[in-house]
């Protein structure tokens, strides 16, 4: 009786010893900006959590919202997959990684969301941002009305790249909230973040996302990664009926990083491997994740991220997190990329000698609307909202 009993925690033994042994809890997996959070995304059970709360810059996962305006639009009936997406100058100068769209020349809406899942392209971001919300700047208010309304109460979003702004911050929970709201709301598009490879103009773009391929059951969603934020990664996964979301943010190096999400998942799946005690409730979350205890970061590192040698004031971040209006444009940043590693020091497709300024970008015939006060000219066929009447037409769903 007493061996049946030590039989679950002797699983458990084996388990962290293997996290161990494989490197998958080694400390090089953290680095100053870490946070990380598991979720059971069908009961919605928090399973793990580490600096969840904290503030922290999404790089590209700020695409998988970029996605969600998106599909929302499809389903609306607001775009259709064919529909060619025109190129701005603007978009066209967008730093790497990017597909260096030209300016003047079209991509599909099909397309489009295979870059911004697999190849993470900066330049398709910003072409779709002016097709939904005319410019990049006004795409991003409506973005943050979104992200509310989803649950996202600590994220705030100034442009859909997730290139450097000191201004853009989430958090881990906030996005474990978006990749759920993803699947449950937009299931149907969910397959394009499963997809290994996109091409594109004789050429095919792996996806940044090992883990699709190595690690059972993973079937998305995004990686990230600036200078600034670390080696983020939001991945999803399916065994035996159960659903979890994993996501870790300030990663040191992609590999590192790729090992801790693996052993995460697999903490998380271990989970419904151990009998659940009545007279102790989560004892077997406890257990599954006990490896993790002594990987501890430091606290005082993980405060707060950092940004060109700068630290961010979660102060100032709740501040602006407030977003009812947004503050002024804040300083150029020096060029940084959203990519991994390889393409850090890609050269930046300028399409023009001289900085590239957001201006609207128009197509077609158009019509006069009123903006927060402003006449602005809106193309004909496209969604025009003020951020006011998106936040209604939110509240009210």
């Amino acid at each position: 009786m007493k061996q049946r009993a030590l039989a679950p925690v002797l699983r458990t033994l084996a388990f962290a010893a293997m996290l161990v042994t494989t490197g998958l809890c080694a400390p090089v997996a953290f680095a100053e900006k870490y946070a990380s959070i598991v979720i059971d995304a069908d009961t919605h059970e928090v399973l793990h959590a580490r600096n969840a709360d904290d503030a922290r810059y999404p790089a590209s996962l700020t695409k998988v919202m970029t996605l969600y305006m998106l599909f929302d639009a499809l389903e609306a009936g607001e775009v259709t997959l064919d529909e060619r997406l025109m190129v701005s100058r603007f978009a066209a100068s967008q730093a790497p990684s990017n597909l260096k769209l030209r300016p003047n020349s079209s991509i599909t809406v099909s397309d489009a969301i295979g870059a911004l899942v697999t190849k993470s392209a900066n330049d398709v971001a910003v072409v779709v941002a002016e097709r939904l919300g005319r410019t990049e700047t006004r795409f991003a208010q409506l973005m943050t009305v979104k992200a509310q309304s989803l649950g996202l109460e600590n994220t705030r979003f100034v442009n859909a790249s997730g290139l450097p702004d000191s201004r853009q911050v989430s958090t881990a929970r906030d996005l474990a909230i978006l990749a759920e709201a993803m699947f449950d709301n937009h299931g149907e598009f969910y397959h394009y973040f499963s997809k290994p490879r996109f091409s594109w103009a004789g050429k095919t773009y792996k996806n940044h996302n090992e883990l699709l391929e190595t690690v059972d059951g993973v079937d998305g969603i995004k990686t990230g990664y600036t200078r600034a934020s670390g080696f983020n990664l939001m991945t999803s996964a399916e065994r035996d009926g159960h659903r979890i979301i994993a996501i870790m943010l300030g990663g040191s190096t992609s590999k590192s990083r790729n090992a801790h999400v693996e052993a995460l998942v697999e903490a998380a799946f271990h989970t419904y491997q151990i009998p659940d005690d009545p007279a102790d409730p989560g004892r077997n979350i406890e257990m599954a994740f006990s490896a993790f205890g002594s990987a501890a970061p430091d606290p005082n590192a993980a405060a707060e991220p950092m940004l060109n040698g700068q630290r961010l004031s979660v102060a100032n971040a709740a501040r602006a997190i407030k977003f009812k209006t947004l503050p002024a444009p804040g300083p150029t940043l020096a060029p940084d990329t959203d990519d991994e590693e390889a393409e850090e020091a890609e050269e930046i497709l300028v399409a023009d000698a001289g900085p590239v300024a957001e201006q609207e970008f128009e197509q077609g015939d158009a019509t006069p609307t009123s903006f927060e006060g402003a006449t602005v000219v809106i193309p004909a066929g496209r969604p025009a909202f003020s951020v006011s009447e998106y936040e209604a037409r939110q509240s009210a769903q």
